[in-house]
């Protein structure tokens, strides 16, 4: 749905409708006008580009289609704007330019395949599902799209004609309304396949010319992002947290620690032993030589935890639990676990008994090297040492003789100040495999 596809036209339910999906609805949407304005459609484009310079990649990419069966304008999901003549003669340039904006944020924001992923998920399905994501999407992007010099088509919905709050997603939209009396005036609105991944009759489909290939759409998402980085405070909230992901996508931390940690206990080495309980094929060869064997056996982690007073409580039930994940990684092994609190000293390394038992004490300053040195004392040696830490702290100059395992929790630039305002921690060694948790 487009903002201005709630400029209602003639015919359309009302307020009062008891049922909007129960109501039929006779109008013929088909514009009986002339060809499509294209000089009032582009100089409505540029305009837009004036006032969302950010917003140009995308609107540029946009391949304008000519089509009487679509009420106003609307897109799919492979880039194109399908228009009405009819909306084009009689919609303001100005409202025009926040319709270009409103639809090409729908594409920016991947709605059609969250869409389709919500579907799936909560076995969302029919028209009136579909319509109901298409209004969820719509709040999600006229919360903040309009003003400073973009204007509010008239009838544009928002959360606010629902007694809903601003600044939400569309997921967390759909929680929270139904179709009902409240929406019975929305039930023409259709902003195309591009939002809510439902097609339509008029859809060219994969097949149709000038549509974006998969790898273009994400050419035009990271140029977008970038633009919107470069220039900090001239958009708005929600598009600075969407250039956000798109520029340092949210990564699956806890498969990627996972992954590292399986990876490590897996290697070459890890959990080998040579024993004399079982003499080895090649002491046939040697009479009177009784060769040891190479024998697989359970590998042994030690969890360094930074409890310095930089580290907070949050993150430390966090490190916690992925204590917990450790022992379920190690098929329930608690025997082979031990936990070593650290800041600037590291006096014991405790067995794991019960995750929620270990001492976390700590709160002063940081020096994870004691927790190494504590970490590899004990006795059986650790095939890997799991280090949870902030990053503020000296890394030991020489490699351990096991395998290390970084998770490093969010730091910004401006909290590297501890005693010295200058000082900024070394990151952590190359010999190590880090992964940034959160």
């Amino acid at each position: 749905m487009t903002a201005s596809e709630t400029r209602r036209p003639p015919g359309t339910p009302g307020p009062d409708t008891p049922d909007p999906l129960s109501a039929p609805d006779t109008r013929d949407t088909r514009d009986t006008q002339g060809a499509l304005d294209l000089d009032k459609l582009f100089a409505a484009r540029l305009q837009a580009v004036r006032a969302r310079p950010y917003l140009a990649t995308a609107l540029f990419a946009l391949h304008t289609v000519e089509s009487v069966d679509v009420p106003t304008m609307a897109v799919d999901r492979h880039w194109r704007c399908y228009v009405s003549p009819g909306f084009v003669d009689r919609t303001p340039v100005e409202e025009l330019a926040g319709v270009w904006v409103h639809e090409v944020s729908h594409l920016l924001r991947d709605h059609h395949g969250r869409s389709e992923r919500v579907a799936r998920q909560r076995g969302l399905t029919g028209p009136g599902e579909r319509l109901r994501m298409n209004i969820a999407a719509d709040f999600e992007i006229n919360d903040d799209v309009y003003g400073h010099g973009l204007a509010r088509p008239e009838g544009a919905v928002r959360p606010a004609d629902l007694q809903l709050p601003d600044g939400q997603l569309m997921e967390d939209y759909l929680r929270q309304f139904r179709l009902g009396p409240r929406t019975g005036g929305l039930v023409w609105l259709d902003c195309g396949s591009g939002a809510d991944g439902r097609e339509r009759g008029w859809d060219l489909g994969p097949d149709g010319a000038h549509g974006l290939s998969e790898q273009e759409k994400d050419g035009v998402r990271y140029r977008v992002a970038q633009g919107i980085k470069g220039r900090p405070g001239s958009a708005s909230e929600g598009w600075e947290r969407w250039a956000e992901k798109v520029v340092h996508p949210p990564q699956p931390w806890r498969e990627l620690l996972g992954a590292a940690l399986r990876s490590a206990v897996s290697g070459c080495g890890a959990g080998e032993d040579y024993s004399y309980g079982r003499p080895a094929r090649r002491s046939a060869s040697l009479p009177g030589v009784v060769l040891p064997s190479l024998l697989r056996r359970p590998p042994r982690v030690s969890v360094v935890i930074d409890t310095s007073g930089s580290v907070s409580d949050a993150e430390l039930g966090s490190a916690l639990l992925e204590v917990a994940a450790i022992s379920r990684a190690l098929g329930g092994r608690r025997d082979l676990v031990t936990v070593v609190p650290c800041d600037a000293a590291a006096p014991i390394a405790h067995p794991l008994c019960r995750a929620e038992g270990i001492p976390l004490l700590g709160g002063g300053g940081t020096d994870l090297r004691t927790g190494f040195a504590t970490a590899l004392r004990t006795r059986p040696r650790p095939d890997v040492v799991v280090v949870l830490t902030d990053g503020q702290t000296p890394w030991p100059t020489s490699r351990p003789a096991c395998r290390t395992v970084v998770g490093l929790f969010p730091r910004s630039r401006g909290s590297w100040i501890e005693n010295d305002p200058d000082y900024v921690p070394d990151s952590p060694p190359d010999w190590a495999r880090v992964v940034e948790i959160g």
